[in-house]
């Protein structure tokens, strides 16, 4: 008897889910707007000057091939010059040397009609419309017994145009047309030992006085830099920043921590009037920095609340000053004070959500064991609450390193001094936009070796692997 083959079984194709992709869309989309876009536009202006380097070019025209390009603040020297046309955004500068030229018509001296153009300083003009635009004029006479008295009209508003026609001194003119030229140079400098020549616009130099001499003033073409990370490191406010940074990340964490933990514990112990617990603990997270900061220093200003406490007790006998120079230290506490009292909130509300997720059998076995509470605490709670904590950490850091705010409200920026504070003052005081930078990178930095470390150090047992 025979049997027929088995017919092959029918594989079945597994179908791509998409739905979770499209899930995280939006947040992939939102990070890379708000996140990695200005992360890497600041980075970028803290290594890279865009004004650098000055094109020199072989001929006056933004489109002839370069011949070298010279740093900025080089000396140059300046061997001739050219008007050529420009758009209206390149003669907005300061700097920029501009002529004007006029399109005239008139008769030449054997009274034929020519039309060309002429630099302004040739025309003397006589009459002009509503707007005040010359239409009418008269030609200079040229002085001296060498010099051509004829004044000569060319094709292009350009001296090195072709000569159209002549026009005799005195002669009526007719203005056409005007254009506003912008000067270029041609300047020969030094760069690595090696000379370089060519043409540059007039708006990237500054001329000397006495017109033969100049220096490169800026760029049109960016290159890698260390410049504004030196001027950060070296700016006389940088330490200070960084040490008093560092110093309230290491006074502020772990007290937060703390709390945060006791103040979880007794939300998860489920006491008798446990909501009004919370809302106490919740109050700060109502107040923003700036707030907070004024509230401290309603606290301890010289005629504030800590004196009038200290007075009425008798501790004292006269009000003591608190924030000043003299009492840097005190400012340190006051700072603070104010930051643990503001944000512990934030650490226990992510503390108290890992708490949540722990199970009750869990810690109702360790206490039929024996375990106390310090031991229930140390060898179930903690362990489990780790990947809380891990969060807790990056993001209380991430807030401490931003402290600005509460430093501005108790001691104005100059006493105390952090990073983020610095930042702003390059940025808006100073205008220095690339320094700041570099000061909000270092601060990403800090935040991300954090982060890191955190992540390394702080890790479950099924994170850390047999």
């Amino acid at each position: 008897m025979t049997t027929e083959p088995a017919a092959p079984a029918r594989t079945r194709r597994t179908q791509r889910q998409w739905a979770p992709y499209l899930l995280i869309l939006p947040s992939l989309i939102y990070l890379a707007i708000f996140f990695a876009w200005p992360m890497v536009r600041a980075i970028r202006l803290a290594v890279w000057d865009e004004r650098a380097l000055l094109t020199l070019r072989a001929e006056a025209s933004t489109g002839s091939s370069t011949t070298g390009a010279l740093p900025q603040g080089s000396q140059v020297i300046l061997l001739d010059r050219q008007s050529i046309m420009a758009a209206a955004a390149d003669l907005t500068g300061g700097e920029t040397l501009t002529e004007v030229w006029f399109r005239i018509e008139g008769n030449d001296p054997a009274g034929s009609r020519v039309e060309g153009w002429t630099p302004e300083s040739r025309i003397r003009v006589r009459v002009t419309d509503e707007q005040g635009a010359p239409v009418e004029g008269t030609v200079r006479p040229k002085l001296g017994a060498a010099a051509d008295p004829l004044t000569s009209l060319v094709v292009d508003p350009n001296e090195t145009s072709a000569v159209r026609g002549k026009l005799a001194g005195g002669a009526v003119v007719r203005i056409q047309e005007q254009a506003t030229l912008e000067v270029w140079f041609q300047v020969q400098g030094q760069r690595d030992e090696r000379t370089l020549t060519g043409w540059a616009p007039s708006r990237l130099l500054q001329v000397y006085g006495d017109g033969v001499s100049g220096r490169v003033d800026q760029g049109d073409t960016g290159q890698f830099t260390t410049t504004y990370i030196e001027r950060m490191l070296n700016d006389r406010f940088f330490r200070p920043a960084l040490s008093t940074t560092l110093l309230l990340m290491v006074i502020i964490i772990p007290v937060q921590f703390i709390l945060a933990i006791i103040m979880a514990l007794v939300i998860q112990a489920r006491l008798k009037f446990n909501t009004v617990f919370l809302s106490i603990f919740a109050i700060p997270l109502a107040a923003s920095d700036l707030a907070v900061g004024i509230v401290w220093y309603s606290i301890f200003t010289q005629s504030g609340y800590l004196n009038s406490i200290l007075q009425g007790l008798g501790l004292i006998s006269a009000s003591q000053p608190y924030l000043t120079a003299d009492t840097r230290h005190w400012i340190i506490i006051a700072v603070w004070l104010a930051e643990v009292w503001r944000a512990t909130a934030i650490v226990m509300v992510i503390v108290v959500s890992g708490l949540q997720a722990i199970s009750q059998e869990v810690l109702e076995a360790a206490e039929v064991f024996g375990a106390t509470l310090w031991q229930r605490v140390r060898y179930v709670i903690l362990p489990l609450l780790k990947p809380s904590l891990q969060v807790a950490l990056i993001l209380r850091t991430i807030l401490a390193l931003q402290v600005f705010a509460v430093v501005i409200a108790l001691s104005g920026g100059e006493v105390v001094t952090v990073l983020a504070n610095e930042t702003y003052r390059q940025y808006y005081t100073l205008r220095n936009m690339n320094v700041a930078a570099a000061y909000a990178a270092l601060i990403l930095l800090i935040s991300m070796f954090t982060a890191v470390f955190y992540l390394r150090m702080v890790r479950s047992q099924e994170e850390a692997g047999p």
